[in-house]
């Protein structure tokens, strides 16, 4: 019965132009939601051309062939809508929900961006959204209190031709050299139908969504065959330390290790291992740092998985005094006391019960709903894997857990300390 009700009813079929589509009716609630992956992140860049997959997420809502500039705001908020959009090294999301009377104009302007947006696309234009991402990198990275960490850790958990090596931002230097010529090129290779899944829930009548559907995507070509994406396994030989001077107050600890992707056999003992260690006021490393010892500000760990390979993080902000050579010492030695002594069965149980809550809890929302069935087609081709998804945690043993932190935690890191600026 538990299983029933997380399963979520769900319709898939393809256009003629390679369009993929989920309907997911819900008559309760009085809202529609359309959510479209392109198959296109900033892997999908290429070294010294980075920064392209972030620029769409601003030039596609600076208006298409029918819909002027700022448009697409306009109408959906007017409606009484909200919308946004996001990048990641795998994918572009882009994500509105309406008052379900507005259901075809939902569907128009969509289409009419996938369809028709570099009519509209000018030189004025690119110049304008260049200058806005250039600024976002200055206040969002360059600028920002540990700001440029990410950027750190994976330029050195990654070698430089590596997908994964570089910000979903891009670096400051390719955004500058944006040409009009390689941005037109590169919605023209990945925004099309044939690279993109729409998601549509709410309610709706499912034969007038499919005419709606039909009537403004169908017409749209399938666009460029999709370059393979490619990437060495990487491996870190030795220990990698980086110190940064920054505009801080405290210094702040990071420790990166290769490991698992999405949906890979290790990914969901390396989530519960990240549960164990940090998730609340009972977890090894809270309860090591922040009262035994009371040596950190905070402390985090989490397992980043992407789709060719993920990464195990480690953060900690140091307290005034407390060096991060200490914190480090103390986070490794609970990491060989977990491998050593195990996992207590109540704590595991703990932390399935904390993941399969979050899960559950998302379910309330209409947007989150559909973009779980976005991320589910993309990773597995199957939109209704919810339940499949909590299983997995569900078999993991504690012994599971232990051979992971053996598996990747005992390998060289990254480690990346950023202090304050010396006077």
């Amino acid at each position: 019965m538990q299983n029933n009700l997380l399963k979520i009813d769900y319709e898939k079929f393809q256009l003629e132009n390679g369009l993929e589509v989920i309907l997911y009716q819900d008559l309760s609630v009085p809202l529609v939601a359309a959510n479209i992956w392109y198959r296109v992140g900033s892997a999908n860049e290429k070294p010294g051309k980075t920064g392209f997959a972030h620029l769409f997420e601003h030039m596609m809502f600076q208006g298409s062939q029918n819909v002027p500039k700022e448009g697409h705001f306009r109408f959906i908020q007017e409606a009484g809508g909200t919308l946004n959009g996001s990048t990641s090294l795998d994918r572009t999301n882009y994500y509105e929900s309406v008052p379900a009377d507005y259901l075809e104009l939902l569907l128009w302007l969509e289409s009419d961006r996938m369809g028709f947006l570099l009519p509209a696309l000018t030189q004025e234009k690119l110049d304008n959204q260049k200058d806005v991402v250039m600024n976002e990198r200055r206040q969002r990275y360059d600028n920002q209190p540990y700001g440029l960490a990410w950027e750190k850790l994976f330029s050195n958990l990654f070698t430089p031709e590596h997908p994964y090596s570089w910000p979903t931002i891009g670096w400051m230097e390719d955004i500058e050299k944006f040409e009009l010529n390689d941005v037109r090129n590169f919605f023209e290779t990945y925004y099309s139908p044939a690279n993109a899944t729409l998601v549509l829930g709410g309610n709706f009548q499912k034969d007038t969504a499919k005419k709606l559907i039909e009537k403004y995507f169908s017409g749209i070509k399938s666009g460029r065959d999709i370059p393979d994406l490619f990437a060495h396994e990487q491996k870190l030989h030795e220990a990698k330390k980086i110190i940064h001077e920054d505009n801080v107050q405290l210094p702040r600890l990071y420790l990166t290790w290769h490991s698992d992707k999405m949906f890979g056999l290790d990914d969901a003992s390396l989530d519960i291992l990240s549960e164990l260690l940090s998730s609340s006021k009972n977890s090894r490393l809270q309860k090591k740092l922040l009262f035994d010892t009371q040596t950190a500000q905070d402390v985090s760990s989490f397992q980043y998985s992407a789709n060719l390979c993920g990464s195990f993080i480690i953060i900690s902000t140091a307290k005034p005094g407390i060096t991060l050579e200490q914190i480090k010492e103390d986070i490794l030695i609970e990491i060989n006391k977990l491998i050593s002594n195990g996992v207590d069965e109540d704590e595991l149980i703990r932390a399935k019960n904390s993941i399969k809550s979050s899960y559950i809890y998302s379910l309330q929302k209409l947007d989150t709903i559909v973009d779980h069935l976005n991320h589910y087609n993309f990773y597995l081709n199957e939109p209704d894997s919810l339940i499949y998804d909590i299983e997995r945690y569900e078999k993991v043993t504690a012994e599971d857990v232990i051979n992971a932190a053996k598996k990747y935690l005992l390998k060289p890191y990254v480690e990346l300390n950023i202090i304050p600026k010396t006077k």
